[in-house]
């Protein structure tokens, strides 16, 4: 297994030794041993799953209070996966790190808690399985808008995305709540 760190701390990429036979494959997407000596905080408490098809933007999703970090893989298909920095104490606030996931070659995303989170599909449809190290709480989940042109995210897109009404409406990083 290789777990690379990235630009923004506390940020990790994860790439997982994959065995492969005449059957199929197997590998491990979470070891405590292995990845807990990377000091993320708290436990995971909650798994999530999401299928959507191809152009859906999804994020960039947090809460602002019980922040979650994400553990995040694809189980089928592939994505173009984005965290952003809202960590104003952080030397890397309101930056971004961008990655292709996919059930390829099976790299993990580790986005720390004070992170936004999204997610484009780029293929056909795509499985999403994320473990959250807090619950989810409504009451304090914010979004921050995905097309923010001081974010310099440079989407894929082929089109005019996929999205919520929630993520029409996310804020700007000037006007969004952000963590110390």
């Amino acid at each position: 297994m290789q777990i690379e760190a990235t630009a923004i701390p506390g940020l990790w990429l994860i790439t997982p030794r994959v065995f492969r036979d005449a059957r199929g494959e197997f590998l491990e997407t979470w070891q405590q041993r292995r990845f807990g000596g990377l000091g993320w905080c708290g436990e995971f408490v909650q798994d999530n799953f999401s299928r959507s098809i191809r152009g859906t933007l999804r994020g960039l999703h947090y809460q602002i209070q019980q922040p979650q970090g994400k553990l995040v893989h694809v189980t089928r298909g592939r994505i173009f996966d984005v965290a952003v920095d809202l960590r104003r104490s952080s030397p890397t606030f309101g930056r971004h790190i961008a990655v292709e996931l996919s059930d390829a070659d099976h790299r993990m995303i580790y986005v720390p808690p004070g992170c936004a989170h999204g997610f484009l599909v780029l293929s056909a449809d795509a499985d999403v399985a994320y473990r959250c190290t807090d619950f989810y709480a409504p009451e304090h989940e914010r979004t921050l808008l995905w097309s923010d042109p001081a974010l310099e995210i440079r989407w894929p897109l082929e089109g005019p995305p996929l999205l919520s009404e929630k993520d029409r409406q996310g804020k700007l990083l000037a006007e969004a709540d952000c963590y110390p």
